[in-house]
């Protein structure tokens, strides 16, 4: 019986790994989904992997030489417990696979926390007990808030888990 399986890559091998996986004969799956980069002025929407590091890999255990998973170039490890793969729940890839767009990539839901110009309390850090206005969710789960200080507007960049609504 075949079952989804977790194969850990080297960092940035996922399509290479996936490509030699491919060519020994295993069924693979790399989910992709679209990520926002800013460089030197520059704002680009590009193709990165939904989990970095992590490519799927269906195997039948019993029928199929998957040892070999291990030695493929760009793979790391199949992820085992012990001296055996640990497969995936059931419908766990069908779930991934059914978010994909008609492009390809996964549509990630962000749900924003706040709307722009809603008071917010700075709750820890340097910052605490600073009241501001939110203005946007950056990257890795800091948000950008503006400040009154000093007769002047500031923006500071602080941790989303450390800001909070004003009731």
């Amino acid at each position: 019986m075949t079952s989804w399986y977790v194969v850990h890559t080297h960092q940035g091998t996922e399509r290479l790994a996936e490509g030699h996986l491919k060519r020994q004969g295993f069924d693979t799956y790399l989910p992709l989904c679209l990520k926002i980069t800013r460089h030197a002025r520059r704002v680009a929407e590009i193709t990165v992997p939904l989990f970095p590091r992590y490519i799927f890999v269906a195997i039948d255990i019993a029928a199929q030489r998957w040892h070999s998973i291990n030695g493929t170039f760009g793979v790391n490890h199949l992820v085992s417990m012990g001296e055996r793969p640990v497969a995936l729940p059931d419908g766990v890839v069908d779930e991934i696979r059914a978010r994909e767009t008609n492009d390809g990539p996964v549509k990630l839901v962000q749900q924003l926390p706040f709307k722009k110009g809603e008071a917010v309390n700075i709750t820890g850090g340097a910052l605490a007990d600073q009241v501001g206005l939110f203005q946007r969710l950056n990257e890795k789960d800091r948000v950008s808030v503006m400040l009154d200080m000093l007769g002047r507007k500031l923006e500071v960049t602080v941790p989303l888990q450390t800001i909070s609504a004003i009731a």
